[in-house]
């Protein structure tokens, strides 16, 4: 039987190019004579039923915006097994046939509990943290990198301007993805990421000391959300060198700010394979990048799967940062 009516929801935290992949669910939901739900506020908004109708006008002007025009919250309710029933209940009755989930892991298993509780659900990655196994780019990603890089290359200027020592955390609290790229990108003489363990003295004091007797005089370390301690690490590092130096945590900028091309191409691609899915009345998938094509998995597979941190590009960052 042909699938007449469908729902979006974004869910977790926000990232750039979430609306990107609303607009396309919505636009090739309707384009197959499809319904179209936007669902506010994640699962809560589902327990709620707290949805609007959309049409094509519904997600014009969208895809250069940040955040999520459906919002997002967090749902302790619907972590539970009456959650879950009250959520599949919620959606038979407004006759919602698949629903397309737009977020990371824990947004994930929400969707294979309710695809168990019969409503057929298909996840698309969006994280800015890129942490999500099964797929080796998620959306948000390449926004958040850019714009740590950017913030980065304006602290380099007062950096410079007075031969310091800038302590970067950019996001990443189980990931180092975003710290290792945007190390290369803004000439970090150090990267730490929570994959990779770090000696102190080895991996900052002794690289400081040699690049220093090259001539270096101000210099720049990017560390991840899930290493912590940047503001000890600075106290630290100007005990042990004499050298000024200050800890900055760019924090939740990185969610925000017009996403790039990348992310609006990946999650357009994206949203149009989601709705290709439950029109073939396939569920419990996830979708997925991997070797730079859109492809889907099982949910389950999907969860089960260990993530592989790209250790070949940071000894490439080890070896040219000095």
């Amino acid at each position: 039987m042909r699938t007449k009516k469908i729902a979006v929801l974004t869910s977790g935290g926000d990232a750039p190019g979430m609306n990107a992949a609303v607009r396309a669910v919505v636009r090739s939901g309707l384009a197959n004579g499809i319904n179209v739900v936007g669902i506010y506020r994640g699962y809560n908004g589902l327990l709620n039923c707290d949805t609007v109708e959309m049409n094509l006008r519904s997600v014009s002007d969208i895809i250069h915006h940040g955040g999520t025009i459906l919002f997002t919250a967090r749902s302790p309710e619907f972590n539970s097994a009456e959650g879950v029933r009250q959520a599949a209940e919620n959606c038979r009755r407004m006759g919602i046939e698949g629903l397309v989930v737009i977020g990371g892991d824990g947004s994930f298993r929400g969707a294979l509990d309710l695809s168990k509780a019969g409503i057929p659900c298909i996840g698309i990655p969006g994280t800015i943290d890129n942490d999500i196994a099964c797929s080796e780019y998620t959306i948000g990603y390449d926004t958040a990198m850019n714009t740590a890089m950017e913030m980065v290359d304006r602290l380099r200027d007062t950096t410079e301007s007075h031969d310091r020592c800038s302590v970067v955390e950019v996001m990443g609290r189980r990931c180092g993805d975003i710290a290792l790229n945007t190390g290369i990108a803004v000439g970090a003489m150090a990267i730490l990421v929570p994959e990779i363990p770090f000696d102190f003295d080895k991996d900052i004091i002794e690289r400081m000391k040699y690049t220093q007797k090259a001539g270096k005089k101000h210099f720049i370390i990017v560390v991840a959300e899930g290493v912590g301690g940047v503001e000890n690490l600075a106290l630290e590092i100007e005990k042990r060198t004499g050298i000024e130096s200050r800890a900055t945590i760019l924090g939740h900028v990185q969610r925000g700010g017009s996403p790039t091309l990348r992310d609006r191409v990946v999650a357009t691609e994206m949203g149009y394979r989601a709705v290709q899915l439950l029109l073939e009345g396939r569920g419990d998938r996830v979708i997925a990048m991997r070797d730079s094509k859109i492809v889907d998995f099982d949910i389950s597979e999907a969860l089960s799967m260990q993530r592989t941190f790209d250790r070949d590009l940071y000894g490439v960052a080890l070896k040219v940062s000095i």
